[in-house]
């Protein structure tokens, strides 16, 4: 099942997110991304506020050559880095979602160059939800 909510792309792995993590992080480096940063969303919201949640996981994955692209035109756009991966489980099953880098982008729509490096990040992670959905 995938669907394309306005602000990302949304598939869902028939695992468990523990299983489901090593095949999202393959699949980005792949891509040339790696994971720059996790937040634990279950585990912090325990800690901070003692609420019981779903396994459920926030990755900053980074492309250091698109980072390098942007950076060099914007360095503004440091502002939308990295670009959130989430990893989300329901019912055994993990609900994947990249962001959309053309929706993340958007209030940046007049800069060709910004729009360009997009489009790139977009395909790649395209690719990726097509190898997860493989």
């Amino acid at each position: 099942m995938i669907t394309k909510p306005a602000y990302g792309f949304v598939l869902t792995l028939d695992m468990p997110i523990n299983e489901a993590r090593p095949h999202v992080e393959e699949a980005l480096k792949a891509e040339g991304f790696g994971v720059l940063t996790e937040i634990d969303v279950k585990a912090t919201l325990k800690k901070k506020i003692d609420v019981d949640f779903v396994p459920y996981v926030i990755l900053g994955a980074c492309s250091p050559k698109h980072a390098h692209k942007v950076l060099s035109i914007d360095p503004n756009i440091g502002l939308f880095l990295p670009c959130n991966v989430t990893l989300h489980e329901i019912d055994g099953k993990t609900r994947v979602s990249l962001i959309d880098p053309m929706q993340m982008l958007a209030m940046a729509s007049d800069n060709p160059e910004l729009m360009e490096v997009a489009k790139e990040v977009e395909a790649a992670f395209r690719r990726v939800e097509a190898a997860l959905n493989a």
